[in-house]
């Protein structure tokens, strides 16, 4: 069927509108909840060695030089792997790809309890970023399968609420599982490596049964809604492409000339990003002058909880007047300033620069999404996101090894943090050069 067969079997457009916005109501109610909770899973076990620091320094040998090469080169694997993954998801569907990601992590991450010194340590989280590949490109995209571009600004904010609230939580949940040192023979860090990726392993298990592939395959939308929803999809993908509206020629995305553009902002952010998850926990510890165990996890999650309230903010004021540009701007400002601040001698204080650092790192990601989501369709979406996101995401590689090497080179870790802050300062000038996103005008339906 064709668009325009699509648009004149609609009975008009005040009708075609409000089958839209019941489609994707439901789509929103039945899906976001559990993609929060799978991202939540696999942030958690992609982010927990930052409780872990300590305990593999201590008990496994693990040098601190190793430690930051090993958090950061699970995104050597990561990238490696990203793009084939995700032209493969488009190809098979998100329900098997998805829980064949989630249960080959999740293994790769409970066997982090046989880490025994710097080489093991290492060689599990090269495994544990090839096998995680994908998972996140893989999510953008299936989030193009049901939402419209006017929508999706508000629904990459709520599904955002997976990363600060998988540090809420999960800085608690892992400090807590510290407690159980000595039952069964099992270090506290062993128990916690075990169990959370054992949550992935079961999550992979609930998302082949869960996790449907698209609309066309769910009894829960009628067939007027499923109708409305493939028009509105296909007439931005035209929009976007014109002629070749399926996307269906990766060549011409190597010559687009925003790809680079989105890259280079992207790494910058997850440089500032990863800068404060892999050390969150070990600031806090020094702030409060205690080892790493559930006191500290507690205060840890506050800066994350801070970081859900500033996402659940600006990505509204950023969807009602369009302003995804100065979302960033602001965004990355504010995660600059926050890491400077950070750095203060008052305990106080340092934990409102991490409140700030924090919401900045995490509402700059559901802002960024929004162009290139806006810029490229069909497959071109798979390869453009997968790209973006395995280049972008070496940031990670980066962000642990300048904190590592300023903090040695001026013998202070706040020379660290003020390194990572000025990835923040580079990427508020390139945001300030993107362009705005023309959204299709359409009632928002959520």
């Amino acid at each position: 069927m064709t668009v325009e067969t699509s648009l004149s079997s609609l009975p008009h457009s005040h009708e075609t509108d409000t089958l839209r916005a019941g489609a994707t109501k439901k789509a929103f109610a039945k899906l976001l909840p559990f993609l929060i909770l799978m991202y939540i899973v696999a942030f958690l076990d992609r982010s927990n060695i930052g409780s872990a620091k300590q305990a593999l320094h201590s008990d496994a040998g693990v040098s601190d030089a190793m430690f930051a090469f090993g958090a950061g080169v699970f995104f050597i694997g990561y990238a490696l792997f990203e793009v084939p993954s995700n032209l493969i998801l488009y190809r098979v569907g998100a329900r098997r790809w998805m829980a064949r990601i989630m249960v080959t992590w999740g293994v790769v991450s409970a066997a982090m309890m046989f880490t025994h010194g710097d080489l093991s340590f290492v060689i599990l989280r090269t495994l544990l970023g090839i096998a995680e590949a994908g998972f996140f490109p893989g999510i953008m995209l299936y989030l193009t399968f049901w939402f419209p571009e006017k929508e999706r600004t508000r629904v990459l904010g709520v599904f955002y609420f997976g990363y600060p609230l998988a540090m809420t939580f999960g800085n608690p949940l892992s400090g807590a599982l510290f407690g159980l040192d000595g039952v069964l023979g099992l270090a506290g860090w062993q128990w916690m490596f075990l169990l959370e990726g054992g949550l992935a392993v079961v999550m992979g298990i609930a998302t082949w049964f869960i996790l449907p592939d698209g609309p066309q395959s769910v009894a829960w939308l009628s067939a007027d809604e499923k109708l409305a929803l493939e028009t509105i999809l296909k007439s931005e993908a035209i929009t976007k492409q014109g002629a070749h509206y399926d996307g269906a020629h990766l060549g011409g995305l190597l010559q687009s000339s925003k790809l680079l553009q989105f890259l280079m902002l992207y790494m910058v952010i997850q440089i500032a990003s990863y800068g404060v998850v892999f050390y969150l926990p070990e600031q806090v510890s020094s702030i409060l002058h205690e080892e790493i165990g559930f006191r500290v996890g507690l205060v840890s999650g506050i800066p994350w909880a801070f970081a859900i309230l500033l996402t659940f903010v600006v990505t509204r004021l950023v969807q009602k007047h369009d302003a995804s540009r100065l979302g960033l701007i602001f965004c990355l400002a504010a995660a600059a300033l926050g890491l400077v601040i950070s750095g203060a001698d008052s305990g106080p204080v340092a934990i409102i620069g991490l409140c700030i650092a924090a919401a900045g790192v995490v509402t700059v990601q559901a802002v960024f999404w929004n162009f290139p989501l806006t810029h490229f369709t069909g497959v071109q979406a798979a390869g453009a996101i997968a790209l973006i996101n395995a280049l972008g995401n070496l940031g990670g590689f980066v962000a642990p090894n300048i904190r590592s090497f300023a903090a040695h080179l001026w013998a202070t870790p706040v020379a660290g943090l003020y390194a990572v802050a000025v990835s923040g300062l580079v990427g508020l000038m390139i945001a300030a050069f993107l362009p705005r996103t023309h959204r299709q005008s359409h009632h928002p339906a959520l």
